[in-house]
């Protein structure tokens, strides 16, 4: 049977070490020789041990943003989501070593902090990605921009927590949920109705029947088409 690759056994070495003597007091020496390796080839897959934590986020920021230049201004909103779906995907692929990051994450604050910058990134592509979509440089698709982008990340973020804690069966369906929710918050350039123009109906739970319900919500409809 043939040996793992490098960087997975450098990895699995880590977080073992991690677990028993924490984060500080592992040096890269410790873990090369965990994993059987020596320190050049430590550092030919990772930079620092740092770096064994955190997934290769350039590669996933590189595939989101190829993802992204495949779509048209029709398609843009559907590439959003795809991409979304991509890093979901890739964490979910990860299995337990995704689990594992993140409880230490959770631990240990400077790697907290160095996770929240990260996220920065992602959410600084995305927030570039839509600007450009909803056209010109104003100061109000600048801020729509940035709060979509916000929404964008926010969302795949509360899925991944789900799923990291064990809360979710299903994280793929929840997150493509969730993107449907951010988007319906963002029409698309142009397609905002006039301001008074329709009619809005806000839909809510009952007991009641449908057809003893039909004849108020008519009124109430005729009512504010009346004013």
């Amino acid at each position: 049977m043939s040996k793992l690759p490098a960087r997975i056994r450098l990895a699995d070495a880590a977080f073992a070490l991690f677990d028993e003597r924490g984060y500080e007091q592992t040096t890269v020496d410790d873990i090369a020789e965990r994993a059987g390796l020596g320190r050049t080839t430590f550092f030919r897959n990772y930079r620092s041990k740092e770096d064994v934590i955190f997934p290769d986020h350039d590669r996933l920021l590189e595939l989101i943003r190829d993802r992204l230049a495949t779509s048209s201004h029709s398609t843009a909103l559907v590439a959003v989501s795809d991409a979304v779906r991509l890093v979901l995907l890739h964490y979910v692929e990860e299995g337990d070593l995704a689990r594992r990051r993140y409880a230490l994450t959770s631990k240990v604050a400077a790697l907290r902090d160095r996770e929240i910058a990260s996220v920065g990134r992602y959410q600084r592509l995305f927030r570039e990605f839509i600007a450009d979509w909803m056209g010109g440089p104003t100061e109000s698709a600048s801020l729509r921009a940035e709060l979509m982008a916000a929404a964008v990340v926010a969302a795949h973020n509360h899925v991944l927590r789900r799923w990291l804690r064990g809360e979710s069966s299903d994280p793929v369906a929840e997150v493509d949920e969730a993107m449907r929710e951010v988007l319906a918050l963002f029409p698309a350039p142009g397609s905002s109705p006039e301001p008074g123009g329709g009619t809005t109906v806000v839909a809510f739970r009952t007991g009641q029947d449908i057809d003893a319900l039909l004849p108020s919500l008519r009124r109430l409809v005729e009512d504010g088409a009346e004013r």
